[in-house]
Parts: C-alpha cells; sequence; structure tokens
C-alpha cells in the first residue's frame, strides 16, 4: 500500500520556499502522490448552518499550486484532492488540468468531487440540486476534450461544437478518480471512474460501501481489481498508533493507497515534515 500527502494549505502559509521543502521531503521520502484540495471561497455559517471550513481558512488555488509543484519536483504524481468539478466551468478544468499534464511531464491525477458547501455553489452561480448529473456529464466531456481533436458534445449541461484542448494532455485521457461515499456517487465512480477515494474508517460501513462498489463495477463489466482504491484517514490527533491501526484496517480492505487527513492543526513545517516521515513509517515500515 503507498501513502499518499495531503498539501496542507491550511497552515503552510505563503512563503514558496516553505511549500518548496515540504512537496520535495514528500518526493524524497517517497509518496506516490501530493494531493492539493480545493475551496475558492470561504463561508459563514449562517441560518444554523456550520461550515467544515470557515470564512477564515485558507486555500490556494488548486491548479496554480499544482503548477508550481510541477515545476519544483521531478516524479512525485500530483492530483487534486478533491476539485469540487461542479462549481467550475468544464473546459476550464480540461484546460487547466491538461496543462499540468503537460508541465508535469504526465503526473496529473483528477480526484473530483460534489462538495458540501451549497453557500460556495451559489457564490460560484452554480446549481447546487444539480451537482451530481453535471457531476457525472463534466466526466463523459473531460475524457472527450482530452482524447480528441474536434469535440462536439451536446447534453443536460454542456452544448460543444467543433472545439478541442490544445495543447492536449500527456495522458490521454488524464485519469479521474471519485471522492465521496454516497451510493449515488459509488454508482458514478463505478460507471465512470478510473477509482475511488473515500473518506472513512475501516469498518462494517467501509466494508458495506466496497460491497457497493464492487457490485456496481460488475454490473458495468467492469474488473474491480484493476479499479484504484485510495482511502483518506480522517484523524483529529498526531497518534501513529492510531494512523497505523487505520491504514492496516484498509490494507485487509484492498486499499492500494492511503492518506493521512489532519483535522488537527501544525503552524510549523517542520512538523508537516516530520508527520510525512512517521507517517509513512507506520504504512510502510
Amino acid at each position: 500500500m503507498k501513502p499518499n500527502a495531503f498539501f496542507p494549505s491550511l497552515d503552510i502559509g505563503t512563503d514558496p520556499a516553505k511549500i518548496r521543502d515540504w512537496a520535495q521531503a514528500a518526493e524524497d521520502l517517497g509518496y506516490a502522490y501530493i494531493e492539493v484540495p480545493d475551496h475558492v471561497f470561504g463561508a459563514k455559517g449562517r441560518d444554523g448552518w456550520v461550515p467544515l471550513y470557515d470564512e477564515k481558512a485558507s486555500f490556494h488555488e488548486t491548479f496554480v499550486t499544482l503548477g508550481f509543484l510541477a515545476a519544483i519536483t521531478k516524479t512525485i504524481g500530483l492530483s487534486t484532492g478533491i476539485l469540487i468539478a461542479p462549481q467550475r466551468q468544464t473546459g476550464v478544468i480540461a484546460k487547466q488540468a491538461a496543462e499540468v499534464d503537460i508541465l508535469s511531464g504526465g503526473r496529473l491525477r483528477l480526484g473530483v468531487g460534489v462538495g458540501w458547501n451549497q453557500v460556495e455553489y451559489e457564490a460560484l452561480g452554480a446549481d447546487w440540486k444539480t451537482r451530481g448529473a453535471r457531476q457525472a456529464e463534466q466526466v463523459e466531456v473531460l475524457r472527450r476534450l482530452w482524447s480528441g481533436d474536434l469535440v462536439s458534445f451536446t447534453g443536460r449541461f454542456h452544448n460543444l461544437q467543433d472545439v478541442s484542448i490544445v495543447p492536449p494532455p500527456v495522458q490521454r485521457p488524464i485519469p479521474i478518480w471519485f471522492g465521496g461515499s454516497s451510493d449515488a456517487v459509488i454508482r458514478r465512480a463505478a460507471r465512470l471512474g478510473d477509482g475511488w477515494m473515500p473518506i472513512l474508517a475501516p469498518d462494517t460501513q467501509a466494508e458495506q460501501k466496497l460491497g457497493v462498489l464492487r457490485n456496481e463495477l460488475k454490473s458495468f463489466g467492469r474488473d474491480p481489481d484493476k479499479f484504484g482504491i485510495e482511502a483518506w484517514l480522517r484523524m483529529h490527533s498526531a497518534d501513529p498508533q492510531g494512523w497505523a491501526a487505520a491504514a492496516d484496517g484498509w490494507r485487509r480492505l484492498g486499499a492500494g493507497m492511503v492518506m493521512l487527513y489532519p483535522m488537527y492543526r501544525m503552524t510549523n513545517v517542520d512538523d508537516h515534515i516530520e508527520t510525512l516521515r512517521r507517517f509513512k513509517e507506520v504504512v510502510i515500515g
């Protein structure tokens, strides 16, 4: 099982040298991917709604950050982790992802989700209620734009007539993995995705969800053994024993990748680098 590194957007600050040091440490330690999260706007709570991240939470812009990471690393994979695709224009996603793939020499993976923040959707002029259907159509359009020369597509949310993405990405198409754990997302991932990135503990619920995934993959004529699984370990404290137990649980469930998703804050970049080292030790030894 391979470890992935969650880009510490909330804590890393704005010094490019510190971002470089952290990213190069992840690469030197042998991490498979760096994953950069996505939020365009912070949001203030309202009418009893409490956001997971508020208006003070700092998120570096996803694709610009990935472009910077492409320049300062050589071999480590780069991923959105995850991009809230339905609140963005599909053609712009296709263009930005293609550029990162070019600049990184074909190292990009696109992780997509539908998000949880309806306030952000509203502020971006995107429809919250149709986000699942829009995401499904986006994935189909993205693959066509990355794979074809001239693309025409007419759907519920897109109307493309003889358009192209030039220059095209190195990978044709770029791999797309799905975040989220609802049954609707799992079915969408099984039909359209290259992998699944759930935030779940390795418990009976995870086993049940994996069973749903495998059944859906088979219903679409796909081989579950060729479909990627990456577990996100949402942890609220620096507890290597807890990390190890969660990683071992997901290893038994068949995950090929695992990523520590800290919900606690570390404001020192050295602490983040030390966390990378310690997490790799509990995953790989």
